[in-house]
């Protein structure tokens, strides 16, 4: 057994090498990803003991997360809604992987260690509702992670940023345009607005969990306090990133 990396440092050097690396997202998906994966998981593994923890990997796609969740110790389970997604890296799904929607996970009550969850919110009609699933499903004690792109950050369009600006619809409209194809993320189909500031007011007003951290997920740790200015870290912050403990 590996782990992925120790201790976890939010740096500005990491910042900067994960910016350079988000460049080969669309030409070199297993880079950018398989870094991505490794640099969450250390994360992860900052705020709980990841050995023997069963994870769920909500949104998990083709397992990226999953492989180095596992590396790490993890008894992983990648909970995904598109097969297709999911065998996408390797023609088959990830090992041990379960058919099923974020927004009604196919997991009993208080059955994990951690659930975990890497930029799908923003891809639910109700992100909410997923949130309050992620919840349902980790047992008292456990860590729930949950991370998302904001709207309004300069990546919230994804593929069609920075146009989400003038609109949703009109950005996907004008990507539409010009490749001669529709985004894979559509706004209003698979891609939703979803603020920091509505995040944090869910988490602090749910009931039955703590709120262990708050902050945006790629920058320096210096750079936290920037989620508790209203306006500016809908922004600035890029992705939220929330760490609850369940009660």
């Amino acid at each position: 057994m590996e782990t992925p990396q120790a201790p976890f440092r939010a740096t500005l050097g990491r910042s900067v090498t994960l910016l350079r690396a988000f460049r080969k997202e669309q030409t070199d998906p297993d880079f950018f990803y398989g870094m991505l994966a490794r640099d969450t998981v250390a994360q992860l593994a900052s705020y709980t003991e990841l050995d023997g923890a069963l994870v769920a990997d909500v949104g998990g796609g083709p397992g990226y997360f999953t492989d180095v969740l596992r590396a790490a110790g993890a008894r992983p389970v990648c909970v995904d809604c598109d097969a297709g997604e999911m065998m996408a890296r390797q023609g088959a799904a990830p090992e041990g992987a379960v058919l099923g929607s974020a927004l009604d996970l196919p997991l009993a009550t208080g059955s994990v260690d951690v659930c975990f969850s890497s930029n799908v919110l923003e891809h639910v009609p109700d992100p909410w509702r997923m949130a309050a699933e992620m919840v349902r499903v980790t047992r008292p004690g456990g860590v729930v992670y949950l991370s998302f792109t904001n709207w309004l950050s300069p990546w919230g369009g994804h593929e069609t940023s920075p146009w989400h600006y003038l609109g949703g619809h009109r950005a996907a409209a004008r990507y539409t345009r010009r490749y001669g194809r529709r985004p894979k993320n559509v706004y209003g189909e698979s891609l939703y607005p979803v603020s920091v500031g509505a995040a944090l007011r869910w988490a602090r007003r749910r009931p039955g969990v703590t709120v262990l951290d708050a902050l945006p997920r790629y920058h320096p740790r210096w750079a936290t306090p920037v989620i508790r200015v209203p306006g500016l870290r809908e922004i600035v912050s890029w992705n939220l990133l929330l760490v609850l403990r369940r009660h």
